[in-house]
């Protein structure tokens, strides 16, 4: 007998934890890839006779794919299936990671880094959009938030394992530590076989008899369409939706707080040693400060992730620009202070960011439709790269020519105007179903559905 249980309000089952690993291996590998460059340049650039022009230019190829693949991927996403584009990125990691170990010219490797970067692109659309679609909603934003921490993780791993290939290989040992994401592109490919496409998506192309078989395959026999949250009426929706009427303002307000929150964090990552010795930490303590940032920001992240459902979407958003953006100011007036306290600001910085850099992916996969949700992340990865690409560039130009208080100032006053653009476009979707947190009514804050849903079904892992 069929039941009328809301998929949203169960618990997480076999499928969901598959899922999320499924997923999380995605941003696993994209951290791995877009750090593995950084390790291994140092061998690349005397082996290929790489000049400046060309070391900058393959330093910065990812970030140039993730701007491209994150714009083609959520269309794409968005047209043909959450299913079929969920191997694309695994395909291009194993192909263009094991072509590096063959590689003899700098522009081959720019043109294989910049196919990685398409592959971290299609990524973060796909990946997110599947997830979310099929996870209960006290679980959604637990989940998503959880993703940042792996890209951390594989970024981590890839300092860990590029470090032991070049201390235990040959002249050659950098062509391995560049084809070593091969293996894991493989292994993701290998432990997506199987996977379901997403019955919202199914739906909403016309298809309700295989999205109810896809139901009652990860949910039971006594699940099917009746279980599923009803869908809006005339929600025909396209690309052009995303650039006008209440979406084009939602898409304004994921694009600028996504870039407003990654600037900052990409200059401050990239730059920690230079910018803390401008700061006067030097020698040993600049070494362990950049060691304490990097850590941090994981730290930062794993609290924000316990905050998502108890503090809500909203508040927690505007609290990690509020703060982060502090401790940037202070930073730029505290620049010829004691050493200590510009650690401890250096710090705050990194652990109260963690809010902004968990909702990059909850946010865009809940304020928008199944039809054009993909898109949505895709537009906003790819805008938001622009941001991390300026600020990695334009450090240290700031660094040298306008000094480090103005270059501080500059960072909060980004922060800043992040906080001001999501104090009046941030909704709360946390006590909200997908289906009504995408749609256009009731878009202003519900703190008490929010502290409700917190008490009720705080995230506890199992």
């Amino acid at each position: 007998m069929l039941n009328h249980i809301s998929v949203e309000d169960l618990s997480l089952n076999r499928f969901h934890w598959l899922l999320t690993l499924r997923s999380g291996g995605g941003s696993f590998i994209d951290g791995y890839v877009l750090s593995i460059i950084g390790i291994a340049m140092t061998k690349v650039s005397p082996a290929l006779g790489l000049n400046a022009f060309w070391e900058g230019l393959i330093a910065a190829s990812a970030l140039i794919g993730i701007f491209f693949g994150g714009f083609i991927g959520g269309v794409l996403t968005d047209r043909l299936g959450r299913r079929i584009l969920y191997f694309v990125g695994p395909t291009l990691f194993v192909v263009c990671s094991l072509a590096q170990y063959w590689v003899q010219s700098g522009e081959v490797l720019f043109a294989l880094r910049f196919l990685n970067g398409i592959a971290v692109g299609i990524e973060y659309p796909v990946a997110t959009a599947f997830l979310v679609e099929f996870l209960p909603k006290k679980y959604r934003g637990p989940c998503l938030a959880t993703l940042t921490i792996l890209w951390f993780a594989g970024a981590t791993s890839a300092y860990l394992i590029g470090e032991a290939i070049l201390h235990l290989g040959g002249p050659d040992a950098w062509r391995l530590t560049l084809a070593s994401a091969a293996i894991i592109g493989a292994l993701l490919f290998i432990v997506r076989l199987g996977t379901p496409e997403s019955p919202r998506w199914l739906i909403s192309k016309g298809q309700p008899d295989k999205a109810e078989a896809i139901i009652r395959r990860v949910y039971g026999a006594d699940f099917g369409l009746q279980n599923l949250p009803p869908l809006p009426e005339n929600s025909r929706l396209s690309l052009r939706d995303l650039l006008h009427s209440g979406y084009g303002k939602r898409m304004a307000f994921v694009s600028i707080f996504w870039t407003c929150s990654v600037i900052p964090v990409f200059a401050v990552y990239a730059f920690a040693p230079k910018v803390l010795e401008a700061l006067h930490l030097s020698g040993n303590r600049a070494a362990y400060g950049s060691v304490a940032i990097t850590l941090l920001f994981v730290v930062g992240c794993i609290i924000a992730t316990r905050l998502v459902n108890t503090l809500g979407r909203r508040r927690l958003l505007l609290h990690s620009f509020l703060w982060s953006g502090l401790a940037l100011l202070l930073l730029g007036v505290q620049r010829e202070g004691d050493s200590l306290l510009v650690l401890v600001m250096f710090c705050a910085y990194a652990l109260f960011i963690g809010g902004a850099q968990v909702l990059q992916l909850v946010y865009p996969n809940e304020i928008f439709p199944t039809e054009i949700r993909a898109a949505a992340v895709g537009i906003g990865t790819s805008m938001s790269r622009i941001g991390a690409a300026a600020g990695t560039w334009l450090v240290p130009l700031s660094l040298h020519s306008l000094g480090i208080a103005n270059t501080m100032y500059i960072a909060a006053g980004i922060t800043f105007f992040g906080l001001m653009v999501s104090w009046f476009l941030a909704p709360e979707t946390a006590a909200r179903s997908l289906e009504d947190a995408a749609s256009l009514h009731e878009q202003h804050t519900r703190p008490r559905a929010a502290e409700r849903l917190a008490k009720n079904t705080a995230w506890k892992p199992h």
